[in-house]
């Protein structure tokens, strides 16, 4: 965690939030929390106000963690839902097309870098929140946090997204570093199989097993695997350095490559559900930013349990904390319906 520039007299601390956000299973609110520790409202309020953490503290509290080289670095946004906020109050609350609700909602995009390192230990290590304003798309923010993490130390094996951040830039960038990548690629971009031919991918037959290799319009060549979802398919292109190492890539190794791609999927669903993103009460920039990042940390914490066997899986800790007040209840209740029957 970063240095303290000063000394602090909260009641509400960092490790304190953050055990809050673990274990209250519904109502995630300051007003909440000072009820359950008997201390003012405005002591957490004026800690999420206070403190300015950034994607740095992050990084540097997962680094010693993690082995920074030879791992899959993902890439993927999530839109934190907040239907009932009112956009004009909130700065970075706005309307983002959602995967999980297949519409445009209200909430905050979180877009998130998410890395599996050689240990299987995944931890996020970037994350910027969409802010319309500064006129940044989801492709600068992935470009702005890559580039970070770069020069911060991590060095992926790899890079992975779905066909969002396949953007032409994007791929040139990755391949200017000598960075292998699998990506998501829409059904109509343009390859060839020959000098001056192009055609659509959706238009190609691709070997199941052994994938095709193709030159990619304006970028050079990959190979291309295809994988049904949901009775269509979807199309993936993988890029390395070496063009024979390319060559020899087969399913499997794609699928290798998949399986770890969807780690940032599971993570963003654990944050929403253990760790609190979404049930958050406080309007200014700097609060939200604050709860973001607190839960974030929240589920780094999670996994650093897991890999060190205190849980077996991250819903582990909320799904068992009220057992006994939960037996006790059961019990009395049997009692005192004994006693009326």
């Amino acid at each position: 965690m970063r240095i303290v520039k000063k000394s602090s007299t909260a009641i509400c601390t960092f490790s304190t939030y953050i055990s809050f956000l673990l274990s209250e299973p519904k109502n995630a609110t300051c007003t909440r929390l000072s009820n359950i520790l008997g201390i003012s409202h405005d002591s957490i309020n004026r800690f999420l106000q206070r403190e300015d953490y950034n994607q740095k503290d992050l990084f540097d509290q997962v680094k010693s963690k993690i082995a920074l080289e030879g791992g899959t670095l993902s890439v993927d946004d999530s839109v934190i839902d907040k239907p009932y906020s009112n956009p004009n109050k909130t700065e970075l609350i706005d309307y983002f097309l959602s995967g999980k609700h297949k519409k445009t909602v209200k909430g905050i995009n979180l877009v998130t870098l998410y890395y599996t390192d050689i240990n299987q230990v995944c931890v996020p290590v970037n994350f910027r929140l969409v802010e319309k304003l500064s006129g940044k798309t989801k492709n600068d923010y992935f470009l702005d946090m890559l580039h970070e993490v770069l020069l911060w130390g991590l060095k992926p094996l790899g890079i992975t997204g779905d066909s969002w951040y396949s953007s032409l830039n994007n791929l040139k960038f990755m391949k200017n570093h000598e960075l292998s990548f699998m990506f998501a690629i829409k059904n109509n971009r343009l390859v060839s199989l020959e000098k001056g031919t192009y055609i659509q991918i959706q238009h190609l037959d691709i070997p199941n097993d052994a994938g095709l290799s193709v030159y990619l319009k304006g970028f050079g060549f990959v190979k291309i695997f295809k994988k049904i979802f949901k009775d269509e398919y979807r199309y993936y292109i993988l890029h390395c350095p070496q063009t024979d190492e390319l060559n020899r890539l087969v399913y499997d190794d794609f699928k290798r490559i998949h399986d770890k791609h969807w780690n940032i999927e599971r993570f963003h669903r654990a944050v929403k559900q253990v760790c609190n993103i979404e049930r958050f009460q406080v309007r200014t920039t700097e609060a939200i930013k604050n709860h973001v990042f607190c839960a974030i940390c929240a589920f780094v914490k999670l996994e650093l349990m897991r890999v060190q066997n205190q849980i077996s899986n991250w819903y582990e800790i909320q799904k068992n904390l009220f057992n006994d007040v939960i037996r006790a209840f059961i019990q009395e209740d049997s009692i005192n319906e004994s006693y009326v029957t």
